[in-house]
């Protein structure tokens, strides 16, 4: 989520999707500003922009071929526009992500 507008989101093109790493769930006791969901909203509010993963500490995307796992000891929360996000497992199967456009 860049501080600035920069000219384009376009980036290298390996996956449909945006990654929001070291994703931190809202706390209300400590947050003092927006939080990272909040970002995300607002980042959905451009047209096209694709879903986001919010990778938690201790969690990646292993990517081979066609197939994106969840390896790591926690879980991924994942963003789409005009939808609820959803939580997924570590071990879980994200390769739907691939067909994200």
């Amino acid at each position: 989520m860049p501080v600035v507008r920069p000219p384009s989101f376009t980036a290298l093109g390996l996956i449909p999707f945006s990654i929001n790493p070291h994703y931190l769930d809202d706390n209300p006791t400590t947050h003092m500003g927006e939080t990272r969901e909040q970002r995300i909203e607002q980042y959905h509010s451009i047209p096209g922009a694709p879903p986001v993963v919010g990778l938690r500490e201790g969690i990646l995307l292993h990517i081979e071929g066609d197939k994106i796992t969840l390896v790591g000891k926690c879980g991924a929360r994942i963003f789409s526009a005009g939808q609820n996000h959803e939580e997924y497992e570590a071990g879980s199967d994200l390769s739907f992500l691939l067909k994200a456009v």
